[in-house]
């Protein structure tokens, strides 16, 4: 069973995968030394019913969230899968619902990397998991907008609150303002003031490890 995400105190809850689902500065970048070789960030290419968008993921700030994406990605895990949460001005979420209902199994929950130094702000991307900060799986979500409640508290332990942030949106955000404009009042996980009315289908994520033609600058 796909497990329950994102809880916030207060008004904000994010809740993903069974019944509820989860100002920026740009990160400075050195330019690589004179004949090293550096690796192009990993990317995912995410067609859905509705066009398709490219998230450019951040492996050096979040390596265990990009590498879990990336293995249920080349699974197959989401093939086939809906967004199933749109809530406008705040998130898109998506992860491991059929549009029958059914949720696909998980693996065991990754480790939280909250504190990263990443902030949720329009565009990025992160995971979604229950109150117990180690317990996201394969749910994540994208920014609608600027969201610092769902970074990680001030006062408290590193990676014990707050979303991982793991890549950002670095071609196509068009198309997630689009799904995010779409008629609600459908059937799902969430309730139909957050479920599309009609099925918006995630046909396949492609995992390629070249170089972003626009890459985005990192929430730091």
């Amino acid at each position: 069973m796909v497990q329950r995400t994102l809880v916030l105190a207060g008004a904000l809850a994010l809740l993903a995968g069974g019944a509820s689902a989860q100002t920026s500065e740009s990160k400075s970048q050195s330019p690589p030394a004179m004949g090293i070789a550096v690796a192009a960030p990993p990317q995912a290419r995410i067609e859905t019913s509705l066009g398709s968008f490219t998230i450019t993921l951040d492996l050096s700030d979040a390596p265990k969230s990009v590498a879990n994406f990336i293995a249920y990605a080349r699974e197959g895990h989401y093939d086939g899968t809906i967004i199933y949460r749109v809530a406008p001005g705040f998130v898109i979420q998506m992860g491991s619902f059929e549009a029958s209902g059914t949720a696909r199994p998980t693996h065991a929950p990754i480790a939280l990397e909250s504190a990263n130094g990443l902030k949720n702000v329009r565009g990025t991307v992160a995971m979604a998991r229950q109150a117990d900060p180690a317990s996201a799986t394969a749910e994540f979500f994208v920014n609608l907008t600027d969201n610092p409640d769902l970074d990680p508290k001030p006062d408290a332990a590193a990676n014990a609150s707050g979303y991982a942030v793991f890549g950002r949106v670095s071609g196509g955000m068009d198309v997630v303002d689009k799904i995010a404009a779409v008629p609600l009042g459908g059937e799902g996980p969430f309730p139909p003031s957050a479920t599309p009315a009609t099925p918006v289908v995630i046909r396949k994520v492609t995992i390629a490890e070249t170089a972003s033609p626009n890459p985005p600058p990192y929430a730091k």
